[in-house]
């Protein structure tokens, strides 16, 4: 098998592992849907200064001035444009989490990954070469 079997774990450990990589898997997923949500809001933010443009072009320049004076330049979380979250959790949140998974893997299993499903392969894989010698 591909290394797991020569780890020892116990089942504690093994659980703990398979639940922190299940946890920065579903962060990293986060981490997509806030890019998302990022280029989501930048598109919008286009199309709000494509319509100030056209508001003014219309002669409606107080409407097209609140879209540059307010909307524009306005953070959509206490003034932070969505660029900045994205980098602050990036930095500040995914590497801690992240990097704390990696040394505790590191320490328990020799750095190896998915070790749950690595031995559920290697359990899968003898049933099917016990099945098969019979």
């Amino acid at each position: 098998m591909s290394g797991a079997d020569d780890i020892d774990l116990t089942e504690e450990e093994q659980r703990a592992l398979h639940e922190l990589q299940l946890g920065v898997e579903n962060l990293y997923r986060g981490y997509g849907s806030l890019l998302d949500f990022h280029h989501a809001i930048g598109r919008g933010m286009d199309h709000l200064h494509d319509a100030e443009e056209v508001l003014r072009e219309a002669g409606h320049e107080k409407r097209a001035d609140m879209l540059r004076d307010e909307a524009l330049p306005t953070g959509v979380l206490e003034d932070k444009w969505t660029y900045e979250i994205v980098e602050s959790f990036e930095r500040e949140f995914l590497a801690e989490v992240s990097g704390f998974e990696q040394d505790v893997r590191e320490e328990l299993a020799d750095g190896k990954e998915h070790i749950t499903e690595r031995r559920q392969q290697q359990g899968w894989r003898e049933r099917a070469e016990d099945r098969d010698a019979e």
